[in-house]
């Protein structure tokens, strides 16, 4: 087969393709291998010296899944990450290297799950797990945390956020109004995120919603 219908049927590009025989051919490889040649042995002789740098020493490199993780934590950032990186090894990549290095890896990760969403059937709701401190009254200096509620179009990823004093049903049947009026329009679903307000029970098949929740908010 050519390089491209090689390229396809295994997933790489054709350039990486047409340098693999001749990695091959400089580290003095055949084929068969023979059986004592692991993975990990025809990396290292494919690719031994991928990555040194010309001149001067290679930065260390971060433990990319242990980084990724990491991001999925709460409150945790690229930032905060490499703050600590950089810490343990000042002659590390500076931090915009450090970010396209990242999340060059992180685009190599197989995806999951993709959906694909028609335009006006679902918004996605839900009240952001952090509050935010709102001053009252600038003369006594009394401050009150207010809650973020957001909603997402699925198909547009058009967005409507507004903080609240509670997260109490006047307060989210109000806001889901509001993000209907904004938008112009009604979804033919309210898809809330398990918010406590909106879901008595969670379940996959059968969830219990606030009996209030959809005859209050149901739009003409």
């Amino acid at each position: 087969m050519g390089y491209k219908a090689i390229s396809l049927r295994v997933g790489a590009v054709p350039s990486t393709v047409r340098e693999t025989p001749k990695r091959a051919a400089a580290a003095g490889l055949v084929w068969p291998l023979g059986d004592d040649v692991s993975d990990a042995a025809l990396e290292a002789a494919l690719y031994r010296e991928s990555g040194n740098k010309t001149g001067y020493g290679r930065c260390p490199e971060p433990n990319w899944g242990r980084l990724h993780r990491e991001t999925q934590r709460k409150h945790v950032t690229l930032q905060i990450l490499w703050d600590e990186y950089i810490a343990a090894h000042p002659e590390g990549y500076r931090y915009s290297r450090f970010c396209d290095l990242y999340r060059g890896w992180a685009m190599k990760l197989p995806v999951t799950m993709r959906q694909n969403h028609t335009p006006g059937d679902k918004l996605f709701i839900d009240n952001a797990g952090d509050k935010i401190t709102v001053v009252v009254d600038r003369l006594t200096g009394e401050i009150r945390n207010a809650h973020i509620f957001a909603a997402v179009l699925a198909a547009s990823s058009l967005s409507y956020a507004e903080a609240t004093w509670t997260e109490t049903l006047p307060d989210w049947i109000g806001a889901n109004v509001r993000a209907v009026e904004a938008f112009g329009g009604a979804p033919a679903l309210f898809v809330p995120d398990n918010a406590k307000v909106a879901v008595i029970k969670a379940c996959l098949y059968d969830p219990q919603a606030n009996r209030s929740y959809p005859r209050r908010s149901t739009c003409p």
